[in-house]
């Protein structure tokens, strides 16, 4: 599709918004070498690439809130559990967390909320956005119901979710009355915050998506739609707000015509 002139920079092409991406802070390897990493899967930073953004990657250390005024668009990304101490229950057995890297998330999420800036939170990144705004999560899904194997197979698996949305949301516009996605995870979306809405659901009932009433854009995902290759209209949606957002914050910061050669007048003796 063409872009609109609104949606091109100065040198004719496609503007392509800045997207931060938050990241992994663990063991990870390269070459020779074995040592803490900031790590993204590749799938994430390929989704932002193929639907014309330009990934930057925000570890959880040295977390500035601010650095969002730099960015046009934010992804909360998959990884560890929440640790229930962010939204006041007591720790599952089976709860893993890293609670430094919910701090940052938490943060982030809030900061674009308080800015508008696009967020798109997938799986780990919904339910942060849940618990930054007050909502619970489940802890483990088999305590509550049985068909929750499909969501975690196995480790290093990915299982397969059908789910409905519903209709006038963000979520149903981009993909319709009907979709599913690769999914893996234990947890999900319990008491949802205020100021969110349940978008999507699977048939047993588990939250798949939420959203923001407000008009900035904001979709939270419990799936893992950059998993998905040959699907990649989340990602577009996702884009296609950076893009719009980064215009109109450039358009309300750009001075006024004339404005500086009033200020220079104004100087004269």
């Amino acid at each position: 599709m063409a872009s609109s002139g609104s949606e091109m920079g100065e040198s004719g092409s496609e503007h392509r918004p800045r997207i931060g991406i938050t990241t992994y802070y663990q063991e990870g390897s390269w070459g020779v070498w074995s040592s803490v990493a900031s790590i993204v899967p590749g799938s994430y930073v390929e989704g932002v690439a193929a639907a014309g953004g330009t990934p930057l990657l925000l570890p959880p250390v040295g977390t500035d809130p601010s650095v969002l005024e730099l960015m046009d668009g934010l992804i909360v990304i998959g990884g560890v559990d929440v640790d229930p101490q962010f939204y006041g229950a007591e720790r599952h057995e089976l709860t893993s967390s890293q609670p430094s890297r919910d701090d940052h998330d938490i943060a982030l999420t809030r900061a674009a909320l308080e800015h508008g800036v696009p967020l798109f939170g997938i799986c780990r990144g919904a339910q942060i956005l849940n618990v930054a705004l007050g909502g619970t999560l489940i802890q483990h899904l088999p305590d509550v119901t049985s068909t929750a194997k499909q969501y975690q197979p196995a480790p290093g698996q990915y299982g397969e979710v059908e789910f409905t949305t519903v209709p006038g949301s963000r979520c149903a516009a981009l993909l319709g009355e009907q979709a599913d996605s690769p999914c893996h995870h234990h947890q999900a979306l319990d008491e949802v915050a205020e100021g969110l809405v349940v978008t999507a659901r699977a048939a047993d009932g588990t939250i798949e998506a939420v959203e923001t009433t407000g008009e900035n854009w904001v979709l939270g995902v419990q799936f893992h739609p950059e998993e998905n290759r040959k699907d990649a209209r989340l990602f577009e949606g996702f884009v296609a707000a950076a893009r719009r957002f980064a215009h109109t914050r450039d358009a309300e910061s750009r001075p006024v015509h004339g404005a500086d050669h009033d200020r220079e007048d104004a100087l004269l003796p």
